[in-house]
């Protein structure tokens, strides 16, 4: 099953997207810039054979909620994103705020 969730982040709009799968959730909130996902996120690919894509994202591990996603602080991040100002460490939600 696939849940979009809207989602207000400090009154600005994004989208919480939720899969559930056999044993497993996908969790990631998007905005029109990029977006922030759970552990499934492949960080280096998206910098190494994407590279030219520029995605702008970023990860967190061990989160089981969209809530827990913007609350987690990132593990790891794109090439793009740190171009934003978002570094790994920062809560989810300054770098969804970085993407608006």
């Amino acid at each position: 099953m696939i849940q979009l969730i809207p989602l207000e982040v400090e009154g600005r709009s994004v989208v919480g997207i939720h899969v559930v799968l056999p044993k497993t959730n996908l969790l990631a909130v998007a905005t029109e810039k990029g977006y922030i996902m759970c552990g499934a996120l492949d960080v280096a690919l998206l910098n190494e054979k994407l590279a030219d894509r520029g995605i702008v994202a970023g990860r967190a591990v061990g989160v089981r909620t969209l809530e827990e996603l913007l609350e987690a602080p990132l593990e790891s991040v794109t090439l793009a994103a740190e171009q934003l100002g978002i570094q790994p460490g920062i809560p989810g939600k300054e770098a969804i705020l970085k993407m608006l």
